[in-house]
Protein backbone atom coordinates (compact mmCIF):
# COMPACT_ATOMS: atom_id res chain seq x y z
CA UNK A 1 0.00 0.00 0.00
CA UNK A 2 1.15 3.41 -0.96
CA UNK A 3 1.78 5.81 1.68
CA UNK A 4 -1.55 9.22 2.12
CA UNK A 5 -0.50 11.87 0.30
CA UNK A 6 1.84 14.14 2.43
CA UNK A 7 -0.33 17.65 2.06
CA UNK A 8 -3.62 17.84 3.68
CA UNK A 9 -6.68 16.79 1.95
CA UNK A 10 -9.88 18.51 2.68
CA UNK A 11 -13.01 16.88 1.78
CA UNK A 12 -15.99 18.98 2.32
CA UNK A 13 -19.82 17.87 3.44
CA UNK A 14 -21.49 17.59 6.40
CA UNK A 15 -19.97 16.72 9.06
CA UNK A 16 -21.18 13.71 11.14
CA UNK A 17 -19.97 14.33 15.04
CA UNK A 18 -20.87 11.97 18.06
CA UNK A 19 -23.75 14.16 19.21
CA UNK A 20 -24.30 16.53 16.55
CA UNK A 21 -24.56 17.55 12.72
CA UNK A 22 -22.34 20.04 11.40
CA UNK A 23 -24.05 20.81 8.11
CA UNK A 24 -21.81 23.16 6.29
CA UNK A 25 -18.15 21.43 7.28
CA UNK A 26 -15.18 19.95 6.13
CA UNK A 27 -12.97 17.16 7.75
CA UNK A 28 -9.22 17.58 7.31
CA UNK A 29 -6.60 14.76 6.83
CA UNK A 30 -3.34 14.76 6.83
CA UNK A 31 -1.16 12.07 6.24
CA UNK A 32 -2.58 9.03 8.39
CA UNK A 33 -4.01 11.76 10.86
CA UNK A 34 -7.30 14.11 11.24
CA UNK A 35 -5.82 17.48 11.55
CA UNK A 36 -9.94 19.10 11.85
CA UNK A 37 -13.67 17.78 11.53
CA UNK A 38 -16.01 20.32 12.25
CA UNK A 39 -16.92 24.19 10.09
CA UNK A 40 -15.86 24.67 6.93
CA UNK A 41 -14.90 28.14 7.68
CA UNK A 42 -12.65 27.51 10.65
CA UNK A 43 -8.91 28.48 10.46
CA UNK A 44 -7.98 25.02 10.35
CA UNK A 45 -9.08 24.47 7.50
CA UNK A 46 -6.18 25.07 4.99
CA UNK A 47 -6.97 27.54 1.90
CA UNK A 48 -4.50 25.72 -0.54
CA UNK A 49 -5.39 21.78 0.71
CA UNK A 50 -6.06 19.03 -1.60
CA UNK A 51 -10.37 19.10 -1.95
CA UNK A 52 -11.19 15.44 -2.94
CA UNK A 53 -13.66 15.21 -5.21
CA UNK A 54 -17.07 14.99 -3.65
CA UNK A 55 -20.87 16.02 -4.86
CA UNK A 56 -21.80 19.20 -2.76
CA UNK A 57 -24.25 17.45 -0.81
CA UNK A 58 -22.44 14.19 0.72
CA UNK A 59 -22.26 13.50 4.61
CA UNK A 60 -19.12 12.80 6.12
CA UNK A 61 -19.14 9.46 8.54
CA UNK A 62 -16.36 8.18 10.42
CA UNK A 63 -14.64 5.01 9.74
CA UNK A 64 -17.28 2.61 10.87
CA UNK A 65 -15.90 -0.35 13.89
CA UNK A 66 -17.02 -3.81 13.51
CA UNK A 67 -16.89 -6.19 16.19
CA UNK A 68 -18.63 -8.67 14.91
CA UNK A 69 -18.09 -10.25 11.18
CA UNK A 70 -17.18 -13.37 10.07
CA UNK A 71 -16.79 -12.65 6.23
CA UNK A 72 -17.85 -11.29 3.01
CA UNK A 73 -17.16 -11.24 -0.91
CA UNK A 74 -16.90 -14.71 -0.91
CA UNK A 75 -14.77 -15.25 2.27
CA UNK A 76 -14.41 -16.23 5.94
CA UNK A 77 -12.32 -15.45 8.65
CA UNK A 78 -10.53 -18.00 9.77
CA UNK A 79 -10.35 -20.15 6.03
CA UNK A 80 -6.68 -19.20 4.94
CA UNK A 81 -5.03 -15.65 4.52
CA UNK A 82 -6.18 -15.00 1.35
CA UNK A 83 -9.89 -15.36 1.84
CA UNK A 84 -9.65 -13.16 4.82
CA UNK A 85 -8.06 -10.55 3.54
CA UNK A 86 -10.99 -10.65 0.08
CA UNK A 87 -13.71 -10.31 3.12
CA UNK A 88 -11.72 -7.60 5.20
CA UNK A 89 -11.16 -5.40 1.87
CA UNK A 90 -14.91 -6.00 0.71
CA UNK A 91 -15.45 -4.21 4.05
CA UNK A 92 -13.43 -1.84 4.22
CA UNK A 93 -14.80 -0.47 0.81
CA UNK A 94 -18.01 -0.77 2.57
CA UNK A 95 -17.05 1.79 5.11
CA UNK A 96 -16.14 -1.18 8.13
CA UNK A 97 -12.60 0.65 8.25
CA UNK A 98 -11.87 -1.02 11.62
CA UNK A 99 -12.80 -4.79 11.54
CA UNK A 100 -12.80 -7.39 13.87
CA UNK A 101 -12.29 -11.23 12.46
CA UNK A 102 -14.89 -13.23 13.95
CA UNK A 103 -14.41 -16.98 13.79
CA UNK A 104 -17.07 -19.55 14.26
CA UNK A 105 -17.01 -22.65 17.16
CA UNK A 106 -14.30 -25.58 15.40
CA UNK A 107 -12.33 -28.28 16.92
CA UNK A 108 -9.21 -26.95 18.36
CA UNK A 109 -6.85 -27.24 16.02
CA UNK A 110 -8.85 -25.45 13.54
CA UNK A 111 -9.65 -22.46 15.68
CA UNK A 112 -6.07 -22.01 16.68
CA UNK A 113 -4.67 -21.95 13.32
CA UNK A 114 -7.98 -19.53 12.36
CA UNK A 115 -6.42 -17.22 15.47
CA UNK A 116 -3.21 -17.90 14.01
CA UNK A 117 -4.10 -16.84 10.84
CA UNK A 118 -6.32 -14.00 11.76
CA UNK A 119 -3.63 -12.62 14.61
CA UNK A 120 -1.24 -12.22 11.54
CA UNK A 121 -3.45 -10.14 9.19
CA UNK A 122 -3.96 -7.96 12.24
CA UNK A 123 -0.14 -7.11 12.79
CA UNK A 124 -0.06 -6.08 9.44
CA UNK A 125 -3.17 -3.82 9.98
CA UNK A 126 -5.84 -5.94 7.82
CA UNK A 127 -8.23 -6.35 10.97
CA UNK A 128 -8.44 -4.68 14.24
CA UNK A 129 -8.25 -8.45 15.99
CA UNK A 130 -10.12 -11.62 16.61
CA UNK A 131 -13.26 -12.58 18.51
CA UNK A 132 -14.19 -15.80 18.71
CA UNK A 133 -17.58 -16.95 19.13
CA UNK A 134 -17.47 -20.32 21.19
CA UNK A 135 -16.66 -23.07 21.17
CA UNK A 136 -17.80 -22.63 24.88
CA UNK A 137 -21.77 -22.32 23.66
CA UNK A 138 -24.97 -23.43 24.82
CA UNK A 139 -26.02 -26.37 22.82
CA UNK A 140 -29.40 -25.91 22.99
CA UNK A 141 -28.97 -22.15 21.70
CA UNK A 142 -25.96 -23.03 19.40
CA UNK A 143 -27.37 -20.82 16.04
CA UNK A 144 -25.03 -21.89 13.23
CA UNK A 145 -22.64 -23.11 15.47
CA UNK A 146 -21.51 -26.68 14.18
CA UNK A 147 -23.14 -29.10 17.44
CA UNK A 148 -20.00 -31.08 16.89
CA UNK A 149 -17.93 -28.40 17.93
CA UNK A 150 -18.90 -27.05 20.84
CA UNK A 151 -17.22 -28.04 24.15
CA UNK A 152 -17.23 -27.19 27.77
CA UNK A 153 -14.94 -24.87 28.85
CA UNK A 154 -11.14 -26.03 27.66
CA UNK A 155 -8.71 -23.43 29.85
CA UNK A 156 -6.03 -25.46 28.26
CA UNK A 157 -7.55 -24.31 24.57
CA UNK A 158 -7.99 -20.69 25.98
CA UNK A 159 -4.06 -20.98 26.77
CA UNK A 160 -3.26 -21.92 23.10
CA UNK A 161 -5.84 -19.47 21.85
CA UNK A 162 -3.66 -16.30 24.06
CA UNK A 163 -0.51 -17.72 22.44
CA UNK A 164 -1.53 -18.17 18.78
CA UNK A 165 -3.49 -14.40 18.98
CA UNK A 166 -0.02 -12.84 20.20
CA UNK A 167 -2.08 -9.78 21.72
CA UNK A 168 -5.02 -9.35 19.01
CA UNK A 169 -7.36 -11.84 20.89
CA UNK A 170 -9.72 -9.04 21.19
CA UNK A 171 -12.88 -11.06 22.75
CA UNK A 172 -14.57 -14.50 23.35
CA UNK A 173 -18.73 -15.14 23.33
CA UNK A 174 -19.24 -17.82 25.64
CA UNK A 175 -22.04 -19.32 27.48
CA UNK A 176 -22.30 -18.08 31.30
CA UNK A 177 -23.95 -21.16 32.26
CA UNK A 178 -21.25 -23.84 31.85
CA UNK A 179 -19.15 -25.25 34.38
CA UNK A 180 -15.95 -22.83 34.89
CA UNK A 181 -16.63 -19.43 33.12
CA UNK A 182 -15.76 -17.74 36.50
CA UNK A 183 -11.98 -18.64 36.12
CA UNK A 184 -12.59 -18.50 32.36
CA UNK A 185 -13.26 -14.81 32.82
CA UNK A 186 -10.05 -14.04 34.93
CA UNK A 187 -8.30 -15.66 32.42
CA UNK A 188 -9.84 -13.68 29.51
CA UNK A 189 -9.08 -10.62 31.08
CA UNK A 190 -5.57 -11.58 32.22
CA UNK A 191 -5.00 -11.80 28.46
CA UNK A 192 -6.50 -8.53 27.22
CA UNK A 193 -9.83 -10.45 25.70
CA UNK A 194 -13.09 -8.73 26.70
CA UNK A 195 -15.51 -11.28 28.18
CA UNK A 196 -18.81 -11.39 25.66
CA UNK A 197 -21.69 -13.54 27.19
CA UNK A 198 -24.32 -15.26 24.13
CA UNK A 199 -25.50 -18.41 22.86
CA UNK A 200 -26.73 -19.05 26.23
CA UNK A 201 -29.99 -20.34 27.56
CA UNK A 202 -28.89 -19.41 31.01
CA UNK A 203 -31.79 -17.70 33.57
CA UNK A 204 -31.02 -13.99 34.63
CA UNK A 205 -29.30 -14.52 37.68
CA UNK A 206 -26.65 -16.46 36.02
CA UNK A 207 -26.57 -13.73 33.33
CA UNK A 208 -26.21 -10.94 35.69
CA UNK A 209 -23.46 -12.69 37.82
CA UNK A 210 -21.44 -13.27 34.67
CA UNK A 211 -21.60 -9.87 33.42
CA UNK A 212 -20.80 -8.46 37.00
CA UNK A 213 -17.93 -10.54 37.28
CA UNK A 214 -16.90 -9.10 34.22
CA UNK A 215 -17.11 -5.84 34.75
CA UNK A 216 -15.40 -6.12 38.00
CA UNK A 217 -12.53 -7.61 35.75
CA UNK A 218 -12.21 -5.14 33.44
CA UNK A 219 -12.34 -2.01 35.60
CA UNK A 220 -13.75 1.18 35.11
CA UNK A 221 -12.57 1.77 31.47
CA UNK A 222 -13.85 -1.28 29.71
CA UNK A 223 -17.20 -2.85 29.22
CA UNK A 224 -18.25 -6.68 28.93
CA UNK A 225 -20.39 -7.22 25.96
CA UNK A 226 -23.46 -9.27 25.04
CA UNK A 227 -23.35 -10.95 21.99
CA UNK A 228 -26.44 -9.95 19.46
CA UNK A 229 -28.80 -9.49 21.88
CA UNK A 230 -32.38 -11.06 21.53
CA UNK A 231 -30.44 -13.47 19.49
CA UNK A 232 -29.13 -17.11 20.14
CA UNK A 233 -30.62 -16.72 23.70
CA UNK A 234 -34.21 -17.38 25.66
CA UNK A 235 -37.13 -14.63 24.91
CA UNK A 236 -37.13 -12.56 27.62
CA UNK A 237 -40.93 -13.09 29.87
CA UNK A 238 -42.03 -10.99 32.63
CA UNK A 239 -41.76 -14.23 35.15
CA UNK A 240 -38.83 -15.58 33.23
CA UNK A 241 -37.00 -12.32 32.36
CA UNK A 242 -33.83 -14.10 31.32
CA UNK A 243 -30.55 -13.08 29.98
CA UNK A 244 -31.90 -10.43 27.75
CA UNK A 245 -33.43 -8.60 30.73
CA UNK A 246 -30.09 -9.05 32.77
CA UNK A 247 -28.23 -7.67 29.59
CA UNK A 248 -30.33 -4.40 29.36
CA UNK A 249 -29.42 -3.86 33.25
CA UNK A 250 -25.95 -4.36 32.67
CA UNK A 251 -26.05 -2.03 29.38
CA UNK A 252 -28.16 0.64 31.42
CA UNK A 253 -25.45 0.46 34.72
CA UNK A 254 -22.95 0.70 31.79
CA UNK A 255 -21.43 -2.06 33.14
CA UNK A 256 -21.78 -3.69 29.49
CA UNK A 257 -22.34 -2.80 25.73
CA UNK A 258 -25.47 -5.27 23.83
CA UNK A 259 -25.00 -6.02 20.18
CA UNK A 260 -27.61 -5.69 18.43
CA UNK A 261 -27.76 -6.80 14.42
CA UNK A 262 -29.97 -4.45 12.81
CA UNK A 263 -30.62 -5.79 9.61
CA UNK A 264 -33.95 -6.54 9.31
CA UNK A 265 -34.22 -10.31 9.62
CA UNK A 266 -32.29 -10.88 12.81
CA UNK A 267 -34.12 -8.12 14.83
CA UNK A 268 -37.47 -6.15 14.49
CA UNK A 269 -37.20 -2.27 13.89
CA UNK A 270 -39.29 -1.86 16.96
CA UNK A 271 -37.29 -3.78 19.10
CA UNK A 272 -33.65 -1.86 17.59
CA UNK A 273 -35.96 1.33 18.32
CA UNK A 274 -36.52 0.48 22.39
CA UNK A 275 -32.99 -0.72 22.58
CA UNK A 276 -31.76 2.74 21.24
CA UNK A 277 -34.08 4.77 23.55
CA UNK A 278 -34.02 3.06 26.29
CA UNK A 279 -30.01 2.27 26.95
CA UNK A 280 -28.78 5.13 23.95
CA UNK A 281 -26.20 4.74 21.59
CA UNK A 282 -22.84 4.63 24.03
CA UNK A 283 -23.93 1.40 25.20
CA UNK A 284 -25.23 0.19 22.01
CA UNK A 285 -23.00 -1.48 19.65
CA UNK A 286 -24.56 -1.99 16.16
CA UNK A 287 -22.43 -5.10 13.54
CA UNK A 288 -22.96 -6.64 10.74
CA UNK A 289 -22.60 -10.68 12.05
CA UNK A 290 -21.48 -10.66 8.37
CA UNK A 291 -20.97 -13.67 6.28
CA UNK A 292 -19.07 -15.32 3.23
CA UNK A 293 -21.90 -14.84 1.21
CA UNK A 294 -22.59 -10.73 1.79
CA UNK A 295 -21.69 -8.79 -1.45
CA UNK A 296 -22.28 -11.91 -3.11
CA UNK A 297 -25.54 -13.63 -5.25
CA UNK A 298 -27.88 -15.52 -3.53
CA UNK A 299 -27.37 -19.41 -2.91
CA UNK A 300 -25.07 -22.08 -1.62
CA UNK A 301 -22.53 -20.77 1.13
CA UNK A 302 -20.19 -22.19 3.85
CA UNK A 303 -20.65 -20.73 7.59
CA UNK A 304 -17.76 -22.62 9.21
CA UNK A 305 -18.41 -26.17 8.55
CA UNK A 306 -21.72 -25.60 7.75
CA UNK A 307 -23.89 -25.48 4.64
CA UNK A 308 -25.90 -22.45 4.42
CA UNK A 309 -28.34 -21.07 1.91
CA UNK A 310 -29.01 -17.69 1.06
CA UNK A 311 -32.32 -16.72 -0.27
CA UNK A 312 -34.35 -12.92 0.06
CA UNK A 313 -31.37 -11.21 1.46
CA UNK A 314 -31.76 -14.39 4.62
CA UNK A 315 -28.47 -16.86 5.17
CA UNK A 316 -30.19 -19.86 6.56
CA UNK A 317 -28.25 -23.41 7.47
CA UNK A 318 -29.24 -26.11 5.23
CA UNK A 319 -30.22 -28.23 8.08
CA UNK A 320 -32.14 -27.28 10.33
CA UNK A 321 -32.65 -23.57 8.88
CA UNK A 322 -31.52 -21.33 11.99
CA UNK A 323 -30.11 -17.93 10.87
CA UNK A 324 -26.49 -18.01 9.53
CA UNK A 325 -25.34 -14.53 10.35
CA UNK A 326 -26.33 -11.71 8.02
CA UNK A 327 -25.27 -10.69 4.58
CA UNK A 328 -25.25 -6.84 5.10
CA UNK A 329 -22.51 -4.67 5.95
CA UNK A 330 -22.39 -2.57 9.15
CA UNK A 331 -23.24 0.89 6.67
CA UNK A 332 -26.28 -1.30 6.01
CA UNK A 333 -27.23 -1.09 9.45
CA UNK A 334 -26.59 2.20 9.99
CA UNK A 335 -29.10 3.08 6.78
CA UNK A 336 -31.95 0.85 8.02
CA UNK A 337 -31.28 2.33 12.08
CA UNK A 338 -32.14 6.00 10.16
CA UNK A 339 -34.12 5.42 6.94
CA UNK A 340 -36.72 2.13 9.08
CA UNK A 341 -36.27 2.19 13.23
CA UNK A 342 -35.79 6.52 13.19
CA UNK A 343 -32.70 6.91 15.00
CA UNK A 344 -31.02 9.91 14.36
CA UNK A 345 -27.62 10.07 12.37
CA UNK A 346 -25.52 10.99 14.88
CA UNK A 347 -26.77 8.11 17.47
CA UNK A 348 -26.98 5.14 14.59
CA UNK A 349 -23.42 6.69 13.17
CA UNK A 350 -21.87 6.52 17.05
CA UNK A 351 -23.78 2.52 18.19
CA UNK A 352 -21.40 1.69 14.77
CA UNK A 353 -18.16 3.31 15.83
CA UNK A 354 -17.48 5.03 18.70
CA UNK A 355 -19.30 2.97 20.94
CA UNK A 356 -17.33 -0.40 19.46
CA UNK A 357 -13.97 1.14 19.82
CA UNK A 358 -14.21 1.49 23.34
CA UNK A 359 -15.20 -1.77 23.82
CA UNK A 360 -11.92 -2.16 21.59
CA UNK A 361 -10.15 0.33 23.93
CA UNK A 362 -9.24 1.58 20.33
CA UNK A 363 -11.35 4.91 21.05
CA UNK A 364 -7.91 6.93 21.11
CA UNK A 365 -7.35 5.62 17.65
CA UNK A 366 -10.22 5.16 15.68
CA UNK A 367 -14.12 5.46 16.12
CA UNK A 368 -14.91 9.36 15.71
CA UNK A 369 -14.11 12.55 13.49
CA UNK A 370 -11.84 13.92 16.06
CA UNK A 371 -8.38 16.01 15.70
CA UNK A 372 -5.22 13.10 16.04
CA UNK A 373 -7.45 9.78 15.18
CA UNK A 374 -6.58 7.96 12.70
CA UNK A 375 -7.75 9.29 9.25
CA UNK A 376 -10.77 7.10 8.65
CA UNK A 377 -13.79 8.66 6.77
CA UNK A 378 -16.34 7.52 5.23
CA UNK A 379 -18.59 10.00 2.29
CA UNK A 380 -22.12 8.65 1.92
CA UNK A 381 -24.92 10.06 -0.58
CA UNK A 382 -28.02 11.79 1.35
CA UNK A 383 -29.51 7.58 0.69
CA UNK A 384 -26.05 6.73 2.63
CA UNK A 385 -24.65 4.71 -0.15
CA UNK A 386 -21.16 5.19 -0.28
CA UNK A 387 -19.47 7.49 -2.36
CA UNK A 388 -15.93 7.44 -1.27
CA UNK A 389 -13.99 5.75 1.88
CA UNK A 390 -10.65 6.88 2.99
CA UNK A 391 -8.95 4.56 5.63
CA UNK A 392 -5.47 5.83 7.42
CA UNK A 393 -5.64 8.95 5.45
CA UNK A 394 -5.96 6.29 2.15
CA UNK A 395 -8.61 6.65 -0.29
CA UNK A 396 -10.12 3.56 -1.65
CA UNK A 397 -11.86 3.33 -5.32
CA UNK A 398 -13.99 0.69 -5.55
CA UNK A 399 -17.36 -0.59 -3.44
CA UNK A 400 -19.74 -3.21 -3.42
CA UNK A 401 -22.90 -2.12 -4.73
CA UNK A 402 -25.41 -0.79 -2.88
Amino acid sequence: MTPPPGGPQVLTGSVVLPDRLVADGAVVLVGDRILHAGRRDDPAVPVDGARADLPPDVLLLPGLVDLHCHGGAGGEFGADRESARRAAEHHHRAGSTTVVASLVSARPAALVTGMRISAELAAEGVVAGVHTEGPFLSPARRGAHDPAALSPVDLGLVASLAEAGDGHWRTMTFAPELAGTAELTRRLVDAGVVPAVGHTDADAATAAAALTRAAERLGDRRRAVVTHLFNAMPAMHHREPGPVAASLAAAARREAVVELIADGVHLADATVAMVLDVLGPESVALVSDAMAATGMPEGRYRIGDLDAVVSAGTARLVDGGAIAGSVSTLLDTVRRCVQHVGAPLPAAVRAASGTPAAVLGLDDEVGALRPGLRADVVAVDRGLRPVAVWRAGHRLDSFPAP
